[in-house]
């Protein structure tokens, strides 16, 4: 790797980094430029995922003030995402690409559309919860985790807008503030990333020049990002999580 590489994976981890922290989907920045500097997918792939960990843990901790009283949520939540996170890295190594990569702008475009209409679709579920009596479940019910653990999976699998993903979800059945949803979402970003760079590490080809750089970039961007997301009302935060999920579609739709 040139110098010039180098320096571009940095920056590449600091921007994904900062985006994982405030939405998601710092694989974007980083997934592209590894192809660039001429490692085949799968080392890029795996190599991008251990860089990622330091990152997801510094978003995490940059967000900590907000994960107060959801301990019970962490708990509940990361055991899904520790055996989602887990299936998603085995199936790298053991499934041809093309079935999964067909559904994944799919999915993508979905939680997009869940992410728009989630206030709308939250006062409707309020209304008939009212109407029938029922109180709002504090951990989401058996649909949340039924999400979370097919999101995971696809985190541990590729990654890309892993985060728009858990905060349609999130959004739509938890009663709670986007803020704190969006810690939430950074400690499971930890989970599903931690879980599956420990299995690559023992299973797969790794680049550590490229996991050293993009560990240091990401690390420091992740605090950026705290910084920035934490500022953004609920309405830009959705705006930025639309516009970096199309940017993912459209980007996974041209590789």
């Amino acid at each position: 790797m040139s110098i010039w590489e180098a320096l571009a994976v940095f920056a590449a981890g600091i921007g994904a980094g900062t985006i994982n922290t405030i939405v998601g989907s710092g694989t974007l920045f980083t997934f592209p430029v590894l192809l660039a500097t001429g490692l085949p997918p799968v080392t890029a792939n795996v190599s991008n995922t251990l860089g990622l960990v330091t990152g997801n843990i510094s978003g995490a901790v940059g967000y900590r003030r907000e994960l107060r009283g959801q301990r019970r949520r962490i708990v509940r939540f990361g055991v899904t995402a520790l055996i989602g996170g887990l299936t998603g890295a085995v199936l790298l190594l053991a499934l041809p690409s093309k079935a999964f990569d067909a559904i994944v702008p799919v999915l993508i475009a979905l939680a997009l559309v869940l992410v728009v209409l989630q206030p709308r679709l939250a006062r409707a579920l309020a209304r008939r919860r009212e109407r029938n009596g029922t109180e709002v479940p504090t951990d989401g019910g058996v649909a949340l985790l039924a999400g979370l653990l097919v999101a995971s999976a696809y985190g541990g699998y590729f990654g890309a807008a892993q985060g728009v993903m858990y905060l349609s979800l999130m959004g739509i059945l938890l009663h709670d503030g986007l803020q704190r949803i969006n810690a939430l979402k950074n400690v499971l970003g930890v989970v599903v990333n931690g879980v599956a760079a420990l299995f690559f590490v023992f299973v797969a080809d790794v680049d550590w020049t490229a996991v050293l750089l993009i560990a240091v970039g990401s690390t420091l961007g992740g605090q950026a990002g705290a910084k920035l997301g934490r500022r953004l009302p609920p309405t830009a935060l959705r705006g930025v999580i639309v516009v970096v999920g199309v940017v993912a579609i459209v980007q996974l739709l041209l590789r």
